[in-house]
């Protein structure tokens, strides 16, 4: 019987980063839960096809746009299941023996984790964190931050990742509501992004982002100022 999992991971110059991540899936290899890697990549220019080619993984070149390259890994894709990753978030010890868990009771739920950042802490990076997971408790609004996991089955069903440059996580959770399990194991991500624009104003800049794009804001008008 052929390993479950379909990894994807979407890439856009973050190559350093991608030893890390794979090392934290290294215990989904060990219990055979891991069918195939797949970096799905937005025109990187530091040597991630190399990187494929030494880790054995499939490589998905198309233009840039998390979305885009999200449904695009998908669709190359054989797992019966689909494990989304983030290349700078980092899966927790122990979650190969919660997703045999998960595949075995909720096959018409997506999984997600809960949230933690790398190396930081203090008031900022507990409060970060922790309304990330009250919001995906209370909401079933996970970030993609969070790694997803969800059956092949159910992606198909809801649609699959819009092809958007940014919100492609909230839109799909929109379309799960009801449907998404959290995991208490937490991930580690990576608090760059907050450490540089300070926890307070980057998470205000998130949540105004979220609003706008509730309210019908468009996606790349969005990614402007996320890029900034």
């Amino acid at each position: 019987m052929r390993a479950p999992i379909s990894v994807i991971i979407p890439t856009l110059n973050v190559t350093p980063l991608l030893r890390e991540t794979m090392l934290s899936l290294m215990e989904g290899l060990d219990a055979g839960l891991v069918r195939e890697l797949i970096l799905t990549d937005g025109g990187s220019t530091d040597g991630v096809e190399k990187m494929a080619d030494f880790v054995g993984a499939e490589l998905v070149i198309g233009p840039a746009g998390r979305g885009g390259q999200l449904r695009r890994g998908a669709e190359k894709a054989e797992g019966d299941w689909l494990l989304v990753l983030h290349a700078d978030t980092w899966m927790p010890e122990g979650w190969a023996e919660a997703v045999v868990q998960h595949l075995a009771r909720h096959y018409d739920k997506a999984l997600v984790f809960s949230l933690s950042f790398r190396d930081a802490k203090g008031m900022g990076p507990s409060l970060t964190s922790g309304w990330a997971n009250l919001r995906t408790k209370l909401f079933d609004l996970p970030y993609g931050d969070q790694a997803l996991l969800i059956s092949r089955e159910l992606y198909d069903e809801i649609g699959g990742y819009a092809d958007m440059p940014l919100m492609e996580d909230v839109d799909l959770a929109r379309r799960l509501r009801g449907r998404i399990a959290l995991s208490p194991l937490r991930v580690r991500t990576d608090p760059s992004r907050y450490r540089t624009s300070g926890w307070w104003r980057q998470g205000a800049r998130n949540l105004f982002r979220l609003l706008r794009f509730r309210l019908g804001a468009d996606p790349a008008r969005l990614v402007q100022g996320y890029r900034r």
